[in-house]
């Protein structure tokens, strides 16, 4: 590296984000995920003695995955090579294992190779690296903050420890922040900065336990408020409001939070929670979830959970559906609001859901069976000279427009499916097909 170079590093440092310049480089420095890398711990204890497995880092967005690895390059002796999976192809990691076969065989040294965002990998760049972990050419650090089971390859998975890093406490936040502020080589010490304790908590409630965004909101905030006497600048909460703007929700579409909050949102409906079921839906539609997507869902759910307890919530729930398409959002997340808390707060069966499913298994299980001939239409003479339609009754030539009569195939006759519950609408349902089995009685009797 020549002077030239030099300069050009020396001053990127400079210009790098807080986030980078104050990176930690040791275990001294790290904050947060105690339960993976304290005092005593396993993983800890494989770094120090250069001993690390492959191994799949998985935590949400500023939780020191990416820091974690590069304090892992800096205690081993083991050569370190970092590749973002968002630009690395598959001549690049070609080459890396190239290098690593060739520095194994000359000086018996190993190499860690590092993806950071390795779910952006498909999976033939994960094929290319699987057979090099396997065989102790490369070790595997990644670093994801998707699910490994729905993002990393099986055989890749299977030969990595997964180790789940947790989003960083309010107090952990605090303590980076702190460092940030009165580090005066790599941080923000040379401005002179103090934040008041309203300012302070709204930074650390805006970060959402992401480390990064903390940095990022404090080095704007300080960096866009002047300096007063002295020198010294004092941020107010306006000014860290300012900075924040909005919260980036944690989301993906396509990935864990994806399905983990859906969850979460039909089990508030089905537990009866119209508070929580509306925060849930919140949350998504704020993230930028594809309202009709959630339609759809409060749609089924109106049918599995409600059913004929309130016939009602279905109706409801589809003209959520309708209202959505019809004007759009963000106006339309009222109409799925109002269909949400009209499900939370329904009586609740699943007695129609669990009617359908035995039905589905006696039809899958078959045998095949024939319609009763009485319920079939003669609808020329060769079906009446046959017998179709012989003997049927028409309900309402009967009182109370119901007669009894077999509608099930005669292998399948005397079988029930639906069960009623005691809940809302059903609790008549039940009354009156009791009723009517009663009355059939009479009449045979």
């Amino acid at each position: 590296m020549d002077i030239f170079e030099h300069d050009m590093e020396k001053r990127k440092g400079k210009e790098a984000p807080l986030a980078a310049r104050i990176r930690p480089v040791s275990f001294s420095e790290f904050v947060g995920q105690e339960h993976l890398v304290g005092e005593g711990r396993t993983l800890r204890r494989a770094i120090e003695a250069d001993q690390l497995p492959s191994i799949i880092l998985w935590g949400p967005p500023g939780s020191g995955k990416t820091t974690l690895a590069y304090i892992i390059a800096s205690v081993t002796d083991s050569h370190f090579s970092p590749v973002s999976a968002t630009s690395a192809g598959v001549a690049e990691l070609r080459q890396i294992i190239e290098e690593a076969k060739e520095r194994r065989q000359l000086y018996r040294k190993r190499t860690i190779l590092f993806i950071d965002e390795i779910h952006r990998f498909n999976k033939s760049q994960q094929d290319t690296v699987l057979p090099f972990v396997e065989d102790g050419t490369v070790t595997l650090i990644g670093a994801t903050t998707e699910n490994p089971s729905f993002e990393v390859i099986s055989p890749l998975l299977s030969r990595s420890h997964v180790y789940t890093l947790n989003a960083l406490s309010d107090s952990e936040i605090r303590v980076i922040v702190t460092r940030a502020l009165s580090d005066g080589l790599k941080g923000l010490g040379a401005l002179k900065a103090g934040l008041s304790d309203e300012a302070l908590g709204h930074l650390v409630n805006m970060a959402g336990g992401d480390a990064r965004v903390a940095l990022n909101i404090l080095e704007m905030a300080i960096k866009t408020t002047p300096p007063g006497r002295g020198g010294r600048r004092h941020v107010s909460l306006e000014a860290v409001e300012d900075a924040a703007q909005k919260r980036v929700l944690i989301y993906d579409k396509a990935g864990e939070q994806h399905y983990n909050i859906i969850s979460a949102l039909h089990k508030s409906l089905r537990g009866s929670d119209p508070d929580a079921a509306l925060y849930w839906l919140a949350r998504m539609l704020e993230a930028g979830e594809d309202p009709l997507y959630i339609a759809r869902r409060l749609v089924r759910f109106a049918s599995e959970d409600v059913g004929m307890a309130d016939p009602q919530a279905l109706v409801v729930a589809m003209a959520a559906q309708q209202a959505v398409h019809f004007i759009g959002m963000p106006e339309g997340n009222l109409a799925l609001a109002q269909a949400a808390v009209y499900l939370a707060t329904a009586p609740k069966s699943n007695s129609l859901y669990t009617a359908y499913k035995r039905v589905q298994e006696e039809v899958a299980r078959g045998p095949k069976t024939e319609v009763p001939k009485h319920l079939r239409n003669p609808v020329t003479p060769l079906m009446k000279g046959q017998g179709y339609g012989k003997g049927y009754k028409y309900a309402h030539d009967y009182p109370g427009h119901y007669v009894k009569q077999q509608n099930l195939p005669d292998s399948l006759k005397g079988k029930s499916y639906y069960s009623p519950s005691d809940q809302g609408l059903e609790r008549q349902i039940a009354e009156r097909l009791e009723s009517l089995k009663k009355e059939a009685g009479t009449e045979e009797g």
